[in-house]
């Protein structure tokens, strides 16, 4: 019960002091409480967030932290910031895009997402799906949670920055979420809610497994023992850093070893449980690369398989039943000779009976002996040859026996490859996609040799024929390649013209804009000179009243002959501003027929162009509304002048 404490408070506790060298073996200046980390004992190069609940026992230290490279005096500086963190992620990638899609696909589907759903809607959603997707994966973490109906621009960025999302969301993204250079920011905030959602799951589950750590937490986490070793590592660690060293390995191996005597911290039991982790990492990182692959596809091959596998056991096994067939048979005709021969080797028997009687009885003479004898002897001379002949006999059957069934052997090795091929093929069965209603599978079992003889000569006018036709489609599927290899080339330089087209109309409207801002300078100028000049009159003015007391005729000829000159200086003005305002209309008249010159032959191009082209023309679109708009600002501007 006491191991997760000393694993999270060592985590939590060490390197708490600042140091002038950055040192990427620590971590991060953070003070949390034991409570809001798991048991990670040995990891404190690894820096945690700190909860919530970790707020009400940092709030001594928080107040009093300094940064790396600070001096060594009082004077203490907060973490501050509001400098925005880069975006590492490939957001930009098309395929780290497309993964986060069906990731985002696959939690939405998981977990029951009630509106309608497809990885289409997903590549570019509009601001209500995407307000709607959102609304979901926010009640995640609060069942209780309403989207307002308004201002939902405004609401999503704010939320997203309440829940301490570290990069930057702008409202005006959310007014076209489904644009190409938006939505990849868009579904990068959703990845990370997501992530949110799964982190607070496993911390309920962890609740609900560690539930033994949470229990009597006070009696140590808050006791005299462990706020005295804490006490201590952090005043001699101070003091240490005081006399001017920078890294405290000494004093945090000596806390380290503290708090494990403190909390009685199995290392072993540490050990088993990380390599327990690797191992159901890499078992996560195995299936979802298996995730990855078309299931469906290696289902169907397989199913493909086992019906080839099952018709090769079903030849097989009529192949075998003919075979069992043939050998009942020879073993009923084994068995009637044997009969027959048992009734014979009776019938010898009895005979044998006789002749032994008729023997006994009768007398024979040494002539009978010897004639006996000598009969007898070359009996058993016909015998032993006629015994070896039926070994010769034997012995070449047994020969002939062993080479047909070695020839029988490679015939249902050809015939087997002869099948194979026609499968590849689709020669077989009959109802195959190129087997013409025509039965191409050779069946040694049914046929004779004459039988078979026929089959092969009428298999191969078969094959000659779909030999021919495959050739004929080669050629005529040539043929219409080459045709639209031609079609292709030519819609490719139709393609290149029109975007040199679309380059020189670029160009014009370049010059145009660097026109426009070369006038817009001029007038700014002018403005800035009037304004100086009045300033200098008006100056002028307050002079000639101070001087009042000192010489009243003077100071009216002086400022009649002010006013002349200012009524003189008034007139010029006033007919600068007519030229200018003469000639700015004529340039912004010129400008603006030739903008309509040009967007009528952009309209015209947009109806020519390939839809490769759409994009491109729709930014020219757009940024010649903007000019339009600035035109009529200058315009407006100008009249009011």
């Amino acid at each position: 019960m006491e191991r997760g404490r000393m694993s999270r408070a060592a985590s939590s506790r060490l390197s708490e002091l600042p140091m002038r060298v950055q040192d990427s073996n620590r971590m991060s200046m953070v003070y949390t409480t034991p409570k809001s980390k798991q048991p990670s004992f040995g990891k404190l190069n690894i820096p945690k967030p700190t909860s919530v609940n970790s707020e009400r026992r940092t709030s001594f230290f928080s107040s009093r932290t300094s940064g790396a490279g600070m001096p060594r005096n009082s004077t203490m500086a907060g973490f501050g910031g509001s400098e925005k963190i880069k975006d590492t992620r490939p957001l930009h990638d098309k395929s780290f895009v497309q993964q986060c899609i069906r990731q985002l696909h696959e939690f939405l589907t998981d977990q029951g997402y009630p509106g309608t759903l497809s990885a289409k809607t997903l590549q570019s959603p509009s601001t209500k799906e995407f307000v709607k997707v959102f609304e979901f994966i926010y009640r995640q973490l609060d069942p209780t949670f309403e989207m307002p109906n308004v201002k939902v621009e405004e609401e999503v960025p704010a939320m997203l920055k309440a829940l301490r999302y570290p990069f930057v969301l702008s409202k005006s993204s959310m007014y076209s979420v489904g644009a190409p250079h938006t939505w990849p920011q868009a579904l990068g905030a959703l990845m990370w809610l997501i992530d949110q959602v799964k982190i607070n799951w496993s911390l309920s589950k962890q609740n609900l497994l560690l539930s033994d750590f949470c229990e009597d937490s006070d009696d140590i986490e808050e006791g005299a023992e462990y706020n005295k070793l804490l006490l201590d590592y952090t005043a001699e660690a101070y003091s240490k850093f005081m006399q001017g060293e920078d890294t405290f390995d000494d004093v945090d191996d000596s806390y380290l070893s503290k708090l494990k005597k403190l909390y009685n911290v199995d290392e072993a039991l540490l050990n088993t449980m990380e390599e327990k982790h690797r191992i159901l990492s890499d078992e996560v990182e195995r299936l979802e690369k298996e995730s990855q692959t078309d299931r469906l596809m290696t289902k169907r091959m397989e199913r493909v398989k086992l019906q080839a596998d099952l018709k090769k056991l079903q030849s097989y096994r009529s192949s075998l039943e003919s075979f069992k067939a043939n050998l009942e048979n020879k073993a009923s005709e084994l068995s009637d000779e044997l009969e027959t021969t048992g009734s014979h080797m009776e019938s010898l028997k009895h005979e044998q009976n006789e002749l032994q009687c008729l023997l006994k009885n009768q007398k024979f003479t040494p002539a009978d002996v010897e004639r006996i004898n000598r009969e007898k002897r070359e009996l058993q001379q016909t015998i032993s040859s006629l015994t070896k002949s039926l070994e010769d006999a034997e012995q070449h059957k047994w020969n002939e026996e062993i080479a047909l069934a070695k020839v029988n052997e490679k015939v249902e090795l050809k015939v087997a490859e002869y099948h194979k091929l026609a499968r590849k093929l689709k020669l077989m069965p009959l109802s195959a996609e190129n087997a013409g209603g025509h039965d191409f599978e050779i069946r040694p079992f049914e046929c004779g040799p004459g039988s078979m003889v026929q089959h092969k000569t009428q298999r191969q006018m078969l094959l000659r024929k779909l030999v021919s036709d495959v050739e004929e489609e080669n050629a005529r599927l040539a043929n219409m390649k080459l045709s639209l290899e031609e079609s292709c080339e030519q819609v490719n330089s139709n393609i290149l013209d029109k975007s040199n087209d679309l380059k020189q109309l670029r160009e014009q409207i370049r010059k145009l804009d660097e026109r426009l801002d070369s006038d817009m300078q001029e007038l700014a100028q002018e403005e800035k000179d009037w304004a100086a000049e009045k300033e200098s009159v008006e100056n002028h003015r307050k002079l000639l009243e101070k001087k009042i007391n000192y010489g009243y005729d003077d100071a009216v000829q002086q400022l009649k002959t002010a006013q002349q000159q200012y009524h003189l200086v008034l007139q010029e003005t006033n007919e600068e501003r007519r030229t200018v305002a003469n000639n700015l209309a004529s340039v912004f008249t010129t400008a603006t027929d030739h903008l309509a010159v040009t967007e009528k032959c952009l309209e015209d191009l947009h109806s020519r162009v390939q839809r490769a082209c759409s994009k491109a023309v729709e930014e020219d679109e757009g940024a010649i509304q903007k000019l339009k708009e600035t035109l009529r600002s200058f315009t407006s501007k100008a009249n009011s002048l």
